[in-house]
């Protein structure tokens, strides 16, 4: 029988119990509100809502638990955005833990005793790994292409091929940037087809820059064309324009067809913008590098104030950056580049171990690059096949175990999940099945 309104307790009554009264009072009170509201909402609709002194508790706990989780990715994607992107090397995690467990020089130029600029940290290290004359970091891609815009075509004219105003995840599109930055768009060439002629006829006494966005998460392939970066800056420099080149992804070293901010460099790009937590595998952050006056001026911008990375992020940044100036340890050390360089044998063995603990079956996959970069990449893979009533309970377990839904079947993809992280799969899926059970 449903219990009615009346035989609910009171707030005072709740409070009074020794397990909430130990607790901060406003927490408690605020917990014994929710848990006596969703008690009437139940019995309005005919349910049972349990003790009320339970539901407080259980409210509290919630509270206290955070939000932001650790998550076991087995989907296969190794910069996958919902789940966080690119997960640290151990360095820039020490550099984190070393950073933010104190003060720092973050402003403070020691030599001088006088205030210094946090840009100064890493500009050193950026223009080491890419060639660059002056660098700075803001807090994304996305925050470093609208500076560059706004520092230096605020007003004024920007061309920019059709074939590259791209929209990225979360309704993110290129255009909107431009319009923030102040900016003016025009387009140039045909969604497939953009020639260097283009942009000459559409160059004019308003025009402040060229603007080469680089088709990160897609490709347009047949009948398709678009001028050779080298040639682009040519012709912006017969022109007295800048060429800035919005690379996205951040890869510092070769990966399959991603540029490097080093080469768009020498090929005649004045500026570089590209992300820090991609194909760098560092944290969310946004550089800038190229030609130093211009790298100033986005300094001395207002917006730049707004847009700069925290202590944080500067030193995971500083972390991943060490890391970069050696290829062959960044391909060791840093995670997303390991996790690239795998050999199937090894993802496979992953997976047999893992099957073996489950009572799943391997199957054969292909996992993805995920974050915008190396959309046609395809990486030979291996995952657990597992039931698929497990999923939900596998998400919302703890820790959380993200996996795909495929053809009635869960498959724990293991590229992404390093070795001692199968034996918590495996009591996760032990855990799971016994909520089921």
């Amino acid at each position: 029988m449903t219990p009615s309104l009346r035989s609910l307790p009171s707030v005072d009554r709740m409070l009074a119990d020794p397990r909430l009264a130990a607790e901060p009072r406003p927490l408690a009170l605020a917990a014994a509100r929710v848990a006596l509201e969703r008690a009437r909402e139940a019995i309005r609709a005919g349910i049972d809502p349990g003790d009320p002194l339970e539901l407080a508790l259980a409210e509290l706990a919630a509270c206290r638990r955070p939000s932001l989780r650790r998550v076991l990715n087995a989907t296969g994607v190794l910069v996958h955005t919902n789940l966080g992107r690119a997960p640290l090397a151990p360095l820039a995690l020490e550099r984190v833990a070393e950073i933010g467990g104190g003060y720092s020089n973050l402003e403070y130029d020691l030599d001088a005793g006088a205030r210094g600029s946090r840009q100064d940290h890493l500009a050193g290290l950026v223009r080491r790994v890419t060639g660059a004359e002056g660098a700075l970091v803001v807090n994304n891609n996305a925050a470093a292409v609208m500076l560059a815009l706004a520092a230096l075509a605020e007003g004024r004219e920007v061309l920019v091929s059709r074939g590259e105003l791209i929209e990225i995840g979360d309704g993110f599109r290129i255009p909107d940037v431009l319009t923030r930055s102040g900016a003016r768009l025009v387009e140039v060439g045909t969604t497939n087809r953009t020639r260097i002629a283009d942009y000459e006829r559409a160059i004019g006494p308003e025009t402040a820059l060229l603007l080469r966005v680089h088709q990160s998460n897609f490709r347009v392939v047949g009948f398709a064309e678009q001028p050779r970066l080298a040639d682009l800056a040519e012709a912006a420099h017969r022109h007295g324009l800048p060429l800035v080149d919005d690379l996205g992804s951040g890869a510092l070293s070769d990966l399959g067809d991603e540029p490097t901010a080093a080469s768009s460099l020498a090929a005649g790009a004045d500026l570089v913008c590209f992300s820090g937590d991609k194909l760098l595998g560092g944290p969310q952050a946004g550089i800038v590098a190229g030609r130093a006056e211009l790298v100033e001026r986005l300094r001395r911008h207002p917006l730049q104030r707004a847009l700069r990375a925290d202590k944080l992020t500067l030193a995971a940044l500083e972390g991943t950056l060490a890391l970069a100036l050696d290829p062959e340890r960044a391909r060791r050390e840093i995670p997303v580049l390991r996790m690239l360089d795998e050999a199937p044998a090894a993802v496979r063995a992953r997976a047999d171990r893992l099957a073996a603990l489950t009572g799943g079956e391997v199957e054969e996959t292909v996992a993805r690059v995920g974050g915008g970069a190396l959309p046609l990449a395809e990486l030979a893979s291996f995952a657990c096949a597992l039931e698929e009533e497990l999923s939900a309970l596998l998400r919302t377990g703890e820790p959380p175990v993200v996996g795909i839904v495929r053809d009635g079947r869960l498959l724990l993809d293991v590229r992404a999940l390093r070795e001692d992280e199968i034996d918590e799969v495996a009591a996760a899926v032990a855990a799971a099945r016994a909520r089921d059970a």
